[in-house]
């Protein structure tokens, strides 16, 4: 049997759980098998930074910090399932990527 795995990247939240309900009602409506979203680990990029741009005054920093948030689908094939995937709505920052497996 062949799965699609659909892997949903960005650093905003709202979008992933926003995409990731656009796909379940997808799945719903068409009667695919589906498992998921699965959350996977938050990637926390950091930055610390000084304050004063020349060296001088006193020894403060800023600290900066990135997430970038993931989430796994895995869907059963049905073309027409996989042919709605393919035309969901990507917000601007999102990342998709989806990938044929063989189970």
């Amino acid at each position: 049997m062949q799965k699609a795995r659909i892997k949903i990247t960005s650093t905003e939240i709202d979008k992933i759980n926003e995409v990731c309900d656009y796909i379940l009602d997808i799945a719903e409506k068409t009667g695919v098998v589906i498992k998921g979203p699965i959350p996977l680990p938050t990637k926390k990029l950091k930055l610390t930074t000084r304050k004063s741009p020349c060296g001088d005054g006193k020894a403060s920093w800023d600290h900066f910090e990135m997430r970038i948030h993931k989430r796994l689908i895995d869907l059963g094939i049905d073309e027409r399932a996989l042919r709605l995937v393919m035309r969901v709505p990507i917000p601007k920052g999102l990342n998709i990527e989806i990938e044929m497996i063989e189970e």
